[in-house]
Parts: C-alpha cells; structure tokens; sequence
C-alpha cells in the first residue's frame, strides 16, 4: 500500500474537538483493495474492519476518505465499534426478555461516562484491529480518539459511580438498565477568566453522538399541574383520578454498555424532553414567531441542564420537573415496554428492584402508587405491598442541606396527586411509629416525612427510607453516622432494613484503560485476571520488595507524569516540572472537601520561604494539581477557586522559588483528564472533615494507581488505610467523636489563628493583598469565613495536616521507600473494584443472580 499523509493537523489530546470540519484526510483516495469491498463481513480481522470503516464513511458521513475530515472519521470509527456490539446488544435484550429474570433499574441523575470508543474498543478487544486498521487507511487511532467530545451528563462522584456501576453490570452478566436525563448541555463547561471560574455552556452534542439510539416513536407523555377528582368506578368503588394541566414528551435515547470481553451488553436509557405541540403554525403565520414555539421551549428546559441553578422558585421548580420527568419516563418503559403482555403486576418485584441513587429519584415511589392505584385498580394496601417492595434506596450524603425537602406547596402545584399520595403514606406510617413507640409524640413528629418548618415540606429522604427494602451507606464509616445520626430513629424500628456498600470504582477504565503501562506490568506478574477479579492484586505484594519490579514501577510513573505533562501543555499551556513530587485535589469545590486546608498548606510554605524561616534548597521540590467545579450559585466556592487561582498566579511567577513549588489549576476537571492525571500522581489528598465525606471514589482510583494518600479518617479512607496499612498513609486530623466533641464544646476558630503562628502567618498574608495586586479586601470572604464560621474545621486541622505533609515529605525523599508503599497500595486495595460493589449490592439488597 502506498505511504498515505497522516489527516489533518495533530489535535489536542484532550476533551475539545476538532471543530473544523473541513480538516481533509489523505490527499488521496487509498489504493487498498478493501476501499471497494462488498460489506457485511463482521470486523474479527483487519481487513473486516478496514471494510465496515469505509462502509461507514462512504454511506453515513456521505464522504470518500481522500475528502473526510477528522469528524468524519471520528463519527465513521465509532459507528463501526457500535456496529460490532449492537448485535450482542440485541441478542441480550433477547435473552432477557425469554428468561424473565429480575432486572436491576438505576435509577440517577447523573451518568459521568467519560469518552464511550475506548471502553467500547477495550470491551470488544478491537483496540489492535482498530489500529491497524485505520493505519492501512492512513489514519492514526489516537488522533480519531481525541476527536471525541465526553458526554456532559453529571457533575461528580455521583455520576461516575453510577456509570462504574453499570459498567460492573454489564461485565458481571447482571440484567440492568440505566435510566437518567439526556442533558443537552450538560453540568457547564468550566473556563477561568482572571481566575474566576465562568460557566460557559457544554456543548457536547454539537459535532453529533454516535453512541446512542434516538427512538421518537417510544415517547412517553409526562404529566404535570391540574387538579384531582374524585369518581365512583363500575365497581361502586370510590376512586381519584388526576387531571393533568400539561403535559410533555419523554424521547428515549438508548446507550449501548458493554461488558468486559463476555458478550453482554446492557442498557442505558436516557431522556430527552420535547413538547407535546411543539408549533403553533397560525401564531407562526400572525407574526408572533416566539410565541408560536414557546411551548417547545418550555419543555425542552426539563432536559437542558444538569442541576439547574436552584436559587430562585423558578429553579427549584425546573429541578423537581427533571426529578419527575425522567422517574416517569423510567417507570412507564418499564412497565410497558420489558414486560410481558399480561403480567401480573402483583409480582412485579420478581422482575424489577429501582435502585434509588441519592434522593432525586425519590418521587417515583409515590408514582409508582399513583399507576397501581388509578390505572391498574389496585387497593391502598396491595398497591404499597408492591411499591415497597421495588425500591432500595443508597444515601450519598451525611450533609443536611443535601437531603432534598420539597416544599408542599410546590409540590402541591406541580405533582397534586402526588402529593396526596406521600400524605396517605405518611398517615399510614405515622400510626406504625405510634404503635411502635407508644405515647412518644416527638419520636412521630421527628419521624414524619412532613416537615413542619420553616415550611411545611416533604423530607424525601425519609420517604424512600420507609419505601425502601433496604438503605445504605457507601462506606462503614458512612453507614454507621447514617444509622446512629442522620436517621437513628429509623434505624431504631427497622435496624435490619439498613446496610452497607462501600463503593467502588471499575477497574476497566481506571486502570486497564487509564494506566496501560502499569496494567501490562500487573499482567506480567500475575496474568490478566485481575481486570474481572480486582483482588487478585494481592498478589503482587511480594512484587513490592523486588527492585526490578520497583525499578519498572517507577519508569512507569515518570512516564505517566510525562503524558500528563504534554496534555496539559497542549490542553490548557500548563508547563508541569520534572523530578517533582505530584500532589493532587481533585474533586467537587465544596467547604466540608476543605481545598481552603490544602491552600493554606501552599501559602504557609510559600510565607516561610519569604519570611526566610525555610531555605529554598529545603523545599520538597513539589507540583499541586487542583481541578475542581463550584455549583454556579455558591460564592463561598467560587471565592476559593479565585484565590487558589490568584497564589498559583504569584507563586508559579516567584523565581526566588527556583522552580520548586507550582501550582496548577487546568480548568474543566472531567473523566478524560482524570484518566491521564490520577495515574501520574504521587499523592493524593482526601482530606474532608471527619465525618462529613460519605465515601469518595477519587481515593480509591488514586490508590490503585499507586499514590500514596494524606487524609483524615472520614468515608472510605477508614477503609483504605486498614486495607493498605498505617505505614503506607498519612493520617492526620480529628476522629469524628472529636469533631463532635470539639463542636459541642462551642468551636471557636479565631483562637487557633491566634495560638498557632505558622497559621497566622498564612492567613495574614492573604490579607496583605500579596495575592490580590495589593487589593487587602478580595478574599476577605473566604478568610472570614475560616475566622468566623469555619463550618467544617479547617484551622482546628491545620497543624496536623503540615505535621502530616512533613512525614509526606520525610517518606519522598527515600526514593526505595515511597516505591515500596506506592506498589502495596497497589496490591491492597483491589476490594475497591465496583464489581466487589455489585456483589454486595446483589447479595444484601437486590437478592438476585447474575444470568448464566
């Protein structure tokens, strides 16, 4: 075959595509015999897959290689590998369907996929067929790779667990089906503009999707507003009927996930909102054009944004119409549409459980009342016989302010019956409570899942408690607090309805795919296994005491920072130095995750180097990667990732540092970059308020990629630190029985800022304007706060977080060391495999099988 010129420029190996579409590929049509082959042959060898990827750009894309662009080939490359799996899909569906197996239904908010090729490429084990393929072509794999813009359909942790969870799924042979909201433009595309993060929209559809199935004809229509009625049916019995005011379109769009390298394939199905009548062709004709499309508008807000801004009514109102949207859409396709006609829907728990993840879906319960009770003629008794035993709930959170409490009135006016429906479970609970626990009034008012002040609303966390079959935390940790604090009086009446699954992460994408290098090492050592099997990983422990093995380790490492380091000069002109410790925080900017502890930690290093208290030649050569988004409406956030911005600005500009201290902030954390940044770090820092991090999944990935961890004893690092051993993690801060004991004590943080000088130091500088062009009032802010309010301890925690840092720094410069526990965190942490999580979830809560 001729030398063929490779397309186009060389992109950026990151997230933003090529949106050039007229970037040509070869000069010339290639002379391959297969560029007019007949199609059909499936792509099990190279030449298969050179036919089907022409096949696909001649007749989806409408070009000839010689004219495509690397959209194109982009677009034309992952229909090829969606090709090859949608006969397996089907054929799962199939045998689904025939062995009427109970299914699991996730039901969440959020799905954080990452870029869909690579998994599907890993999945089907094609990734060498592919690459070979395409260079016949003339095209390189990596470049076309890079052309894929990631889904914009969560924010964080929530969202990727919930799509490791699926993966696990599918890989485990576990019947299941994903069901979410198609975002339009996603959570929002972070960008910095003088350090301020700006929210811009993310526009990840816009260069087209082809990972997913748009099925127009299986709409289902959502109800909203109106009134209801109460009737007499023909059987004189009295019955409530809902009257609907509007009314919208729920469009499915099916995602393929396959399982690992077994055949499977499994569902997600995500929701789009369109209108009902959509334009009004004699308003057009008037001249009111806005007016003639404004109910498309107005439907089309459901599925536009994820977790729109909920400060005003009008925000809060959009919020519980995406919750109820996509929870209807889910329940009505079920029902209608995977099981059989004439199934008894008495039995429906034999074929169904709806995982709850987190409280947004919450309000599928009283929905799901709402269709046994008025379409079906089901009885009050028989109706919740059913609906409580199709639903567990998972709570993510120990915050109070994150477990959602819809006003009535809101509810009231958007979701009537609804309403009355969670009001009639409420009686009807309340009278077990007081049955339980006779003459205690205020156990039943603390119970109720009516709240009283300071307006009257639905806590739904205790719904889905008292619907739920079972409730878990997602660490020990986690579930214990949930039992003992967040909902002990629930746990008093039903202690064996609550449990715990500590989360996990799936090995597929976060090593295999993620750290390629360092998963052939594994495989070396101890075969390939380990991927399905993750605690196989124990046995590279004695691997950890051989210095081939540990001289392999870190090669590895230096190279993962070496690919991180030209990502992010190419992505966002980030130059990372060579020979440094790399120290990472990456996760949701939010208080009780604490990045402010972490900046006081950079700014007390760079204080004592100017006050001259800490030569520069005794600085711990290190580089601190933050990347984090802050919810568009919350200033306190926002005010941190300014000021983390401005002190890098100074710092990384200092040469009296003589390149020994950066700090680098790219901007738009997300999976893609996630998958370059965890496997090159050194340390990784979790570092929450005792007590207040349900679990985390960033520590465990972290973990298994051979960073060490600093944290505090909270979620899943409790875990963590048994499993990997006290040598091999920094542990600093208070237990959580000291954080309760110091708050209610009466916690005062200004007393450490003025006992504790190293602290004084730092937090002074900041105010000297020294990071702010000499402005002494930009963060006053975020300093005030810690001074005043410091909600989640950050100063009570300082001095043991720079003790900490100093054994961080102790354990580093022993090279042998630190390889030695980095290799063992490797080995000890394979419990932390999503699959792990599955079993557990299978075992404890969905008492089902995978199929055989």
């Amino acid at each position: 075959m001729p030398d063929i010129a490779q397309p186009g420029r060389t992109l950026p190996a990151d997230e933003s595509p090529n949106t050039d579409t007229r970037t040509y590929g070869p000069a010339s049509t290639p002379t391959h015999p297969l560029a007019t082959a007949p199609v059909g042959t499936p792509p099990f060898s190279v030449d298969g897959f050179v036919r089907e990827f022409l096949h696909e750009l001649n007749t989806n894309q409408g070009v000839t290689l010689s004219r495509s662009s690397v959209n194109d080939q982009y677009l034309a490359l992952a229909s090829t590998v969606k090709n090859y799996l949608m006969a397996r899909w089907l054929e799962t569906n199939r045998k689904t369907r025939e062995a009427k197996v109970k299914t699991i239904g996730y039901l969440s908010a959020e799905y954080l996929l990452g870029r869909q090729l690579g998994n599907a490429l890993l999945a089907t084990d094609l990734n060498d067929i592919a690459r070979q393929g395409l260079e016949l072509c003339g095209l390189d794999l990596p470049t076309l790779r890079a052309q894929e813009v990631e889904p914009g359909l969560g924010n964080g942790g929530l969202g990727r667990l919930a799509a490791c969870f699926i993966d696990s799924m599918a890989t485990m042979d576990v019947p299941s089906i994903g069901y979410g909201i198609r975002y339009e433009y996603g959570i929002f595309r972070q960008t910095f503009v003088d350090g301020r993060q700006v929210e811009q929209p993310d526009t990840w559809l816009a260069l087209g999707s082809p990972w997913e199935f748009p099925h127009p004809e299986a709409a289902v229509r959502v109800d909203f507003g109106g009134h209801t009625e109460t009737y007499v049916d023909d059987d004189g019995r009295e019955r409530c009927r809902w009257i609907p005011a509007w009314n919208v379109l729920g469009v499915p769009y099916n995602y393929m996930v396959p399982g690992y390298l077994n055949g499977r394939v499994n569902t997600l199905r995500l929701w789009s909102a369109q209108a009902t009548k959509a334009f009004d062709l004699q308003i057009f004709n008037a001249g009111d054009y806005a007016q003639a499309v404004r109910a498309q508008t107005f439907a089309e807000n459901i599925s536009k944004v994820l977790y729109p801004e909920d400060s005003t009514p009008q925000g809060k109102e959009l919020r519980l119409q995406q919750q109820y949207f996509f929870v209807a859409c889910s329940l009505r396709d079920f029902l209608d549409n995977e099981l059989e006609e004439g199934f008894d829907l008495h039995h429906l728990s034999e074929r169904i459980i709806f995982q709850l993840n987190d409280t947004h879906p919450v309000i599928a319960v009283p929905e799901l009342m709402r269709i046994l009770m008025d379409e079906k003629g089901f009885e009050w008794e028989e109706a919740w016989e059913v609906t409580k035993s199709c639903f567990a709930y998972t709570c993510h959170t120990l915050l109070p302010e994150a477990l959602e409490v819809w006003s009535t009135e809101l509810l009231g006016r958007l979701l009537p019956r609804h309403l009355e429906i969670i009001f009639g479970i409420n009686e009807r609970f309340l009278k077990e409570v007081r049955a339980a626990f006779p003459g205690d009034e205020m156990r039943a008012r603390r119970m109720s899942m009516i709240a009283e002040y300071p307006e009257q609303g639905v806590r739904m966390a205790y719904l889905a408690t008292v619907a739920g079959t079972k409730v878990n935390g997602v660490a020990e940790l986690h579930s214990q607090l949930l039992r003992d604090k967040v909902l002990p009086d629930f746990s008093q009446l039903w202690p064996d309805k609550f449990t715990n699954v500590t989360n996990g992460v799936t090995p597929r994408r976060f090593v295999r795919m993620a750290n390629p290098k360092l998963s052939e090492l594994i495989t070396d050592a101890i075969g390939s296994n380990w991927v399905t099997d993750l605690e196989r990983l124990k046995e590279l422990e004695p691997y950890a005491d051989d210095p081939e093995f540990q001289a392999r380790f870190s090669e590895i490492k230096a190279w993962n920072k070496k690919r991180l380091t030209d990502l992010l000069r190419q992505r966002d002109g980030i130059d990372l130095p060579s020979g440094h410790l790399l120290d990472v925080m990456v996760k949701r900017l939010h208080e009780y995750k604490r990045q402010s502890l972490k900046l006081l930690h950079i700014v007390s290093l760079y204080e004592r180097v100017l006050s001259g208290t800490l030569a520069v030649e005794d600085l711990t050569p290190r580089t601190v990667v933050f990347g984090a988004k802050a919810a568009p409406g919350y200033r306190m956030a926002k005010d941190t990732i300014h000021l983390i911005n401005k002190v890098a600005k100074v710092i990384n500009a200092d040469e009296r540092l003589e390149g020994r201290l950066k700090v680098a902030f790219p901007a738009n954390y997300n999976v893609t970059l996630a998958e370059k940044l965890i496997p090159a770090a050194d340390l990784s820092e979790q570092i929450s308020l005792a007590g207040m991090e349900a679990s985390g999944t960033g520590n465990m990935k972290f973990a298994l990629n051979g960073a060490l961890t600093i944290g505090t004893d909270d979620g899943a690092n409790v875990e963590i630190r048994r499993l990997v051993g006290d040598k091999h993690f920094f542990l600093f801060g208070m237990s959580e029985p000291e954080v309760a004991e110091l708050g209610a004590k009466g916690y005062t943080p200004g007393s450490y800022y003025e006992s504790n000088p190293q602290l004084k130091a730092a937090l002074d500088l900041i105010l000297s304007g020294e990071f702010s062009e000499g402005d002494r009032h930009m963060f006053d802010s975020v300093v005030y706060n810690l001074l005043h309010q410091d909600r989640f301890m950050a100063l009570a925690d300082f001095q043991s977080y720079i003790d900490a840092q100093a054994r961080v720094e102790a354990k580093y410069a022993d090279e042998a060391a630190w390889t030695r526990s980095a290799i063992l965190n490797v080995a000890r942490t394979g419990y932390f495999s999503s699959d792990r999580s599955m079993r557990d979830y299978l075992q404890r809560i969905w008492h089902t099988t995978p199929m055989i």
